[in-house]
């Protein structure tokens, strides 16, 4: 078959369909046939994987409404078409409406072959480009969801773009709740699999035997994820619970593959203190395979004010769903969320920042009060790296501008009016901290 596509032939002549789908055969087209128009738009929408042969005379739907039809569905669809009265103004009329080429009967089927190549050519073109862009597209929401300004979080990202397009496995390592997941997901979708299966496997959420079947199968139903996820991506997850009997067989898999591997293995690893790392607890020849590429995602308390921008975007999308408004955060409490350990780190950011708009919906409580119910190492509510003052003071203040930008919508004579600031030191500020109006102009 000639590049997966397929030809529709619509023609309410059973001869002529058959003949041309036919020669098309013959010449390494799949074609499927229709006697109308309606029949074609029962199974021709967007993205169809091929492209169209239509008489132009035709009972019901002429080929002139049937080509404003596709044209209206997908512009980039390829239309030859067919008439059998040399009318050569309605044929100029169809290739204006949208048309690839025309045809007057009786054609020579060459000539035929040649149109349906050049519209396969330009099809393949059209789908694959439109794969692309959806593809940058979701490594970019992906990305997007990386949020910080930090060095941290910038070498983080870079990382992520680097490693994104190597071939080799990759193993994730920090601490607990800092978004090992999302950074896995952002290496396959930044990368040239992410056209391909990306299939997730906790290593701790099975026993050994279920694990083994999981992998490798036999299964009584589906593919085991060795197969599943075949030209694309394996994550596994706590990767650091992996048995002998599993870590022999993962090797002997990797080692099948060669290099460069058809599936890239991404190992996530929770960093739990010596003796439960990976580098600990897997089999020295499958770590270093496992870790011939490594990413270590930082915890929140190296994210400096990227905590108070993390909280406010949290705090605003769940008063969003609570239908209520988020929680004003003083500068008392911004130095304690910014001093914070954060043992659990963003997941546990995203606990306190949910109940503390639950609590302001209430009228009750404090971020204060929540920092000092966050289990005991939370409760000094202090950092062992100790920070300067002006580091504070800085990020309260692109804070509380960053949160006044956003309540008034990007006008910038009512944030003036709040924050008591004349219009020159207000640019200056924002430029300071990297803040744009235009930002905030659609609400945020």
């Amino acid at each position: 078959m000639t590049q997966g596509l397929t030809v529709a032939i619509v023609d309410d002549e059973p001869d002529m369909r058959d003949s041309i789908s036919q020669w098309l055969g013959l010449s390494g087209y799949r074609t499927e046939v229709f006697a109308s128009a309606e029949d074609a738009l029962k199974v021709i929408g967007p993205d169809w994987p091929g492209v169209v042969v239509s008489d132009i005379r035709m009972p019901g739907m002429d080929g002139m409404a049937f080509l404003k039809r596709l044209m209206g569905l997908d512009s980039g669809l390829p239309v030859i078409m067919i008439t059998g009265h040399g009318d050569v103004p309605m044929a100029v009329e169809a290739m204006r409406l949208g048309a690839m080429d025309f045809m007057e009967k009786p054609f020579n089927p060459d000539r035929m072959t040649e149109l349906v190549k050049k519209a396969s050519q330009a099809r393949r073109m059209t789908l694959d480009n439109r794969a692309l862009r959806r593809d940058l597209s979701e490594g970019q929401q992906v990305m997007s969801k990386l949020v910080g300004a930090s060095p941290a979080m910038d070498r983080l990202r870079e990382d992520i773009l680097d490693l994104g397009q190597a071939d080799g496995h990759v193993l994730i390592d920090g601490e607990t709740g800092t978004g090992k997941t999302l950074v896995a997901h952002a290496l396959h979708a930044v990368g040239p699999r992410a056209t391909k299966r990306f299939v997730q496997i906790s290593c701790a959420a099975y026993n050994d035997e279920a694990l083994t079947a999981r992998l490798f199968g036999p299964l009584e139903d589906g593919l085991p994820a060795v197969e599943e996820s075949r030209g694309g991506t394996l994550c596994l997850e706590d990767v650091e619970a992996l048995s002998d009997a599993v870590q022999a067989r993962l090797l002997a898999f990797i080692a099948e593959q060669g290099a460069p591997a058809e599936t890239r293995i991404i190992a996530i690893s929770n960093a739990r203190g010596e003796g439960r790392r990976a580098e600990d607890s897997l089999r020295p020849d499958l770590f270093y395979r496992l870790s011939a590429l490594q990413i270590t995602v930082p915890p929140l308390r190296q994210r400096g004010e990227d905590i108070l921008s993390l909280f406010n975007r949290t705090t605003e999308q769940f008063a969003d769903e609570y239908g209520c408004e988020p929680p004003q955060v003083t500068a008392q409490e911004a130095a304690q969320l910014l001093q914070a350990p954060w043992p659990g780190n963003v997941r546990q950011l995203i606990n306190v920042a949910e109940r503390a708009v639950l609590q302001n919906r209430r009228g009750t409580g404090s971020i204060t009060s929540l920092l000092m119910t966050e289990g005991d190492e939370a409760r000094e509510a202090t950092t062992t790296e100790g920070k300067p003052l002006k580091e504070y003071v800085e990020s309260f203040e692109k804070m509380l501008i960053d949160n006044t930008m956003r309540r008034h919508k990007g006008s910038i004579s009512a944030v003036m009016d709040e924050l008591c600031l004349p219009r020159r030191t207000l640019n200056e500020k924002m430029a300071k901290y990297g803040l744009s109006r235009g930002d905030y102009l659609s609400g945020g």
